[in-house]
This record gives C-alpha cells, structure tokens and sequence, in this order.
C-alpha cells in the first residue's frame, strides 16, 4: 500500500508547513551541497538557479503519496550510444549543444526496449526523482483505460457525473468520461500559469491551503462556454477528474492503482510519489508524479507494448489506438488545435503528432507524447519503437521555440537509429 508523507514538525501548521517546505521524507541535503530550493508558492515564477533542486524535491513543498515499485526491476540493456546532431537557428549541433541550448537536465533515448543515449545534468542522476508537471496527464489516462479492462468503468462514453455526481446541476452535466479525456467538455476553463487570477491558479491555491475536497468543488462551479465535444481547450483541472475518476470507479487511491497495475507490474527501480490535494487527500490528476528518467522510459516502453505486462492485458485491446488518434475531420486533429496555430493534435491526454504532408521530420507514422511545461517530455514512437524522456528548466512555462528544438533534435535522434 502507498504512504503519505507528512511534515516534519508538528508545531507548524500544515499550510504555513508547505509554503515552508516542511514536509518530507527525503534525506537532508550534506551541508556542504546544500539544495537551492524555492518556495511551493513560487513554483510558476522560481528563478532558474532554484529550479533543479526543487523539481527533484517535490516532496518537500507538497503533501505525497509513494506508489511503490514492485520485487523485479525490468532491465533497460544498453547498446552502443547514438551519436545524434540536428538543425537549429541555421547551425548543426549534437548532444552537448541541444542540453546546454535548452537547460536539459535529463535525457534518455531508448531503442527496441535498449538504452541508446542517457545523459543527466545539474546534479540529477539515475536515483533522481523529476517533477512530470503535465506528463503525468498521459498516465492518469492510461489509469482510465486500466479501470474499462477490469469493468470497473463500463464505457468511456458514460456521463462523467455518473462516477462523479459531485459534478450534478453544472457544466459537465451531458459530458461524457471520452469527452473529458480529449478536453473537449465545453466547461470553460482559464491556464494561464503565471496569471493569479486564472482558474490555474485558483486551483493551485486551493492545492497549498490543504483543504480536502476543494479542487472537485471547484470543478463542479466552473460555467459552460461551448457545447461538449465540439471545442478543445486545455484544462489541468479537467484533468485532475481523472483521478477523482479513478478513486471513485475503482475504491482505490490513483497511487495504489498506478502501483497495482502497472508501476508494481512493470518492474520500475523506484517508488515514485504523487502529490495530492491536501494532507491524506486527492492526487492531483494533472501534475505532480514524480519518477526516475529511466522509470519514465519504462512506462513508454508499457505504451509500446500496447499495454499487455508479462502477457496480460491491463489496457483494452484497442485503447491505445483510439486514446492516440484524432478521428479524421475532427476538431482535434494535429494542425486545428489553437484556431490551427499549433501543429500537434490531441487524444485522451496524448498529443499526437500530424502526419502525411504536415508531418514533422522523422515524427511520422503515428508518433504522440505526454508533455509537461518547463520542458517535460514523454514522446513514444510505435513505427520505430523509440522512447524518448526529457527532462528541463525551461525559464518559462512554454516556450514554442524550444518545444520545436526538442522535437528537432528527438526526430534526429530517430533518424540516426534507423
């Protein structure tokens, strides 16, 4: 069973406690290498020189739970390093270059379920423990897709209210779990980060003042801008029904479902831990796991497989196909997202890649990916059985030049594996 880290002391009260830091379970730092942390508060706006070590300690701003690994760890063999250069800003760079440009602090290429370039960076290594931000969108879904193959959720097409009756008299009355999964509920929703008064905001505070229950009520308030399933918009908080979701069909925090059926399973080297939405509370479905960059490959190696561990079925035959696809003509294809000012495209919390004639180099054929801002990436490859994670410190949010480096530089590394 998972745990939940507490604070270390008693005699600070728990939401003065995370705005402090007070809460962990990790080792204290040798005083001679003391972590440069941030405060919780500030994680939208940390100076660049505080962002590492507070992403590697999450655990000590934020209320967790452990998702414990299981006895075996799957082996990730290494074959020979791939040497990989790539085009930006009219310049052929490699490995170093593409790091350095983009405040890489992990990087893992595997190829056929084989280490074919691992780097790490300010101060991380293999233990190390990376913050998802939104990456953990990606396998909050694939819990949904976890409870439909146990008939623990009938159908994706049922009303979310159905599992969530929190959500009755609102805006996701009429929404169904699938429209969910595609952000396209019609629930009006601001993600603006660094906007105090966005409705992201609003929920990240709700998340530090520790109190349970808050972040579904506030879902269950928001208004209806479109009718469902005709307009996408991106919404952590719709996001975080996954989990709601989850705990509700299943009887089982996310944490001990994401161990029982796929972190335990999968032979992951580490526990990971989730952030919750107040002390013993809700995990926070849209942000907040935290893992090594090996075990992050690990996961996109369980996507590879088509969801099947040691011969069982934990995703439905057919969900990765449906959860990473747009159906053709629909409002979220790759290119119509954004009034069509994004090339991607969007699934149940995947972001597909387009393909065909406005396929990104080296990304055709079906390639997706779980993104997180600051520069978080999952990207999976099926045609040619490439992983990639990304680990950064983006000095903001989203950066569009950046995200399409990245890509550069992971279609080179594709290209060169060939």
């Amino acid at each position: 069973m998972s745990t939940v880290q507490y604070c270390r002391s008693a005699f600070i009260p728990t939401a003065i406690a995370l705005l402090l830091g007070a809460c962990s379970s990790a080792p204290t730092p040798p005083a001679d290498k003391p972590e440069r942390m941030g405060r919780a508060q500030d994680l939208y706006e940390l100076p660049q020189a505080y962002q590492a070590g507070t992403y590697r300690h999450m655990d000590e701003l934020f209320f967790t739970r452990t998702v414990p690994r299981g006895p075996q760890v799957y082996p990730l063999p290494t074959r020979s390093e791939v040497a990989v250069e790539y085009q930006a800003d009219g310049q052929r760079l490699g490995v170093d270059a593409f790091m350095r440009r983009n405040q890489v602090s992990g990087l893992l290429i595997l190829k056929d379920g084989q280490v074919a370039l691992e780097r790490y960076a300010m101060g991380n290594d293999a233990s190390t423990r990376w913050t998802s931000f939104s990456v953990v969108k990606s396998i909050s879904s694939t819990l949904i897709g976890a409870a439909v193959q146990q008939g623990k959720i009938a159908s994706v097409n049922e009303p979310i209210t159905r599992y969530l009756p929190q959500l009755k008299g609102g805006a996701y009355d009429g929404v169904s779990i699938e429209q969910v999964l595609q952000m396209s509920s019609g629930v009006a929703w601001d993600e603006t980060y660094r906007d105090p008064q966005s409705d992201r905001r609003r929920m990240f505070e709700l998340q530090l003042a520790n109190n349970p229950g808050a972040l579904l009520k506030q879902m269950s308030g928001l208004k209806r801008a479109q009718a469902p399933g005709t307009t996408f918009n991106y919404s952590t908080g719709e996001s975080h029904l996954q989990s709601e979701l989850v705990r509700a069909a299943t009887g089982m925090t996310a944490s001990d479902y994401l161990s029982e059926r796929i972190w335990a399973r999968l032979g992951m080297e580490r526990d990971a831990f989730w952030q919750l939405d107040s002390r013993a509370g809700q995990e926070i479905g849209s942000s907040g796991l935290s893992a090594t960059l090996r075990d992050y490959g690990r996961f996109g190696q369980f996507i590879l497989a088509d969801g099947v561990i040691d011969g069982e079925r934990i995703l439905p035959a057919g969900w990765l196909q449906r959860a990473t696809r747009a159906a053709p003509g629909s409002h979220l294809e790759p290119g119509k997202l954004y009034d069509g000012e994004y090339a991607l495209g969007y699934g149940y919390q995947w972001w597909l890649f387009p393909v065909g004639a406005g396929a990104l180099p080296n990304h055709g054929g079906g390639a997706f990916e779980a993104q997180g801002i600051f520069g978080q990436f999952l990207y999976i490859n099926p045609r040619e059985k490439v992983v990639a994670v990304v680990w950064s410190t983006w000095p903001k949010p989203e950066m569009d030049k950046r995200e399409m480096e990245t890509y550069a530089f992971i279609g080179a590394a594709v290209d060169a594996l060939r």
